[in-house]
Parts: structure tokens; sequence; C-alpha cells
């Protein structure tokens, strides 16, 4: 089944902006203090079922943030470096990856869990952040990782 093109979704914009790249999925909430190297963008976090990833130029897909507030700051110290992603869906709001997002200016939508369920690992994915729009443009793997 192709999704190309498909819009699957409306979703609440926190950090506006339009963004595109290949989804990488975790149904785990992410630390980014701790959990993700902050010079690399690898998921650096023992027994996370992404770990080894890196985060880069990717449309980041997980539940909620967790841990310390320093998260927001190495999300920042990620866009510094080049390798943040290129944008962030969450189920949830939660204060550290918006915090995070916002003074980095990563476009953070938070969409229901119906629409994220759509979404597959390596999905070629465009965010509207200016209308909180989810376009699947190409289908990736069908499995979840």
């Amino acid at each position: 089944m192709m999704l190309s093109g498909i819009v699957i979704g409306r979703a609440k914009v926190v950090v506006g902006g339009l963004a595109e790249g290949k989804a990488l999925i975790s149904s785990q909430p992410i630390t980014f203090f701790g959990g993700v190297d902050p010079r690399t963008g690898e998921v650096i976090e023992d027994g996370h079922e992404i770990r080894g990833e890196r985060l880069s130029r990717k449309v980041l897909v997980f539940p909620h943030g967790k841990g310390s507030t320093v998260g927001s700051y190495v999300l920042y110290s990620l866009a510094k470096r080049g390798v943040a992603p290129a944008a962030i869906i969450n189920a949830r709001f939660d204060a550290i990856i918006a915090s995070g997002c916002i003074i980095s200016g990563i476009p953070l939508l938070i969409a229901p869990g119906r629409s994220l369920g759509r979404i597959r690992k390596g999905d070629r994915i465009r965010i509207d952040g200016r209308v909180g729009r989810i376009v699947v443009l190409g289908s990736g793997s069908r499995t979840r990782p």
C-alpha cells in the first residue's frame, strides 16, 4: 500500500515551521539528557528501542519526553551542531521537549495516537507547522521498529 502524498492527520502546533525527513519512530519516551549524545545526535540510552539511531534530519516520532530539564539544552546543542531532528511529533505535550524545540527552532507537533500509528519507520514525512498538517510523501518500512 503506497501512502505517498497522503495527509494522515492534523496536529496541534507547538512550534511552527516546515520540515521534511524520514520518520524515526519510538514507542518509548526519550530522554535527551543522558539518552542522546549531544555531539552526534545518536541515541545512547541503554535498552532503548532506537539505541544506535541518529536523529539528524529525521522526523522524530515518540510519545513524550522524560527526564531532566537539561534535555531542553541538549536539543539546543544538537541544533547548533547540525545533528538535531528536522521535526518532532509527540502524542502528548511535554514542557521539556517544547522548551528545547522553541529555543532550537525545531518544529514540534502534538498529534493523537491514531495519527501517529499510521506513520512507519522510514516513511518520508512532511510537516507543515503553520497549519499542523502531517503528510506521508513516500513509504518506508511497513513494520514498526
